[in-house]
């Protein structure tokens, strides 16, 4: 397996209403800048995004952010990262994101979470890319998509082998293992 250099990390423009979200964030951000991984994302200023890349500025680590024009002001640019990437469409951001990165974790978030972790798994699926991803299902968030990843097994829509896709994660030690190749 490829070292990880990069790590790309989908979640949420928003904190969400349980403390929680926050911390394993912060956690997450520590440990991506204790193991001198780049973070790449969505150069958000705000919610779990900003949480996100302040702990790995924090920790003195280096951090991405992908982000269109369109954007800059309705998720407020993160202003301190860095490199910023400044791109023309929501394709063209996606696309960069997926480039620079080695492995995707997927945080709490809402729709452009989904629509962000739903695409890269797909390109997974057709065989564009073999790059781990993980949902850090901390607090049991994730537990929804899992029953709906599951359903569309047992109805015949996705074969049974697309389990081996993507892994689930309950805390941030367990997303290392997962991604981290031990020597």
């Amino acid at each position: 397996m490829k070292e990880i250099e990069t790590i790309c990390v989908y979640c949420g423009s928003n904190t969400g209403n349980k403390p929680y979200h926050v911390t394993i964030a912060h956690e997450l951000g520590f440990k991506i800048a204790s193991q001198d991984i780049t973070l790449i994302y969505g150069a958000g200023g705000i919610g779990l995004m900003n949480e996100l890349a302040d702990a790995v500025l924090k920790a003195n680590g280096n951090v991405v952010g992908v982000i269109t024009k369109h954007l800059v002001n309705k998720e407020v640019q993160h202003k301190t990262l860095s490199e910023t990437v400044l791109v023309n469409s929501m394709h063209q951001r996606k696309q960069i994101m997926y480039e620079r990165s080695d492995a995707f974790v997927i945080l709490p978030g809402g729709f452009g979470t989904l629509d962000e972790f739903f695409e890269i798994l797909t390109w997974k699926q057709i065989g564009l890319h073999k790059k781990p991803i993980v949902i850090l299902d901390s607090h049991y968030y994730w537990n929804p998509l899992k029953e709906l990843l599951q359903h569309t097994i047992q109805e015949g829509f996705t074969p049974n082998t697309s389990r081996s896709l993507y892994h689930i994660a309950h805390s941030v030690d367990e997303v290392f293992e997962i991604i981290v190749p031990t020597s």
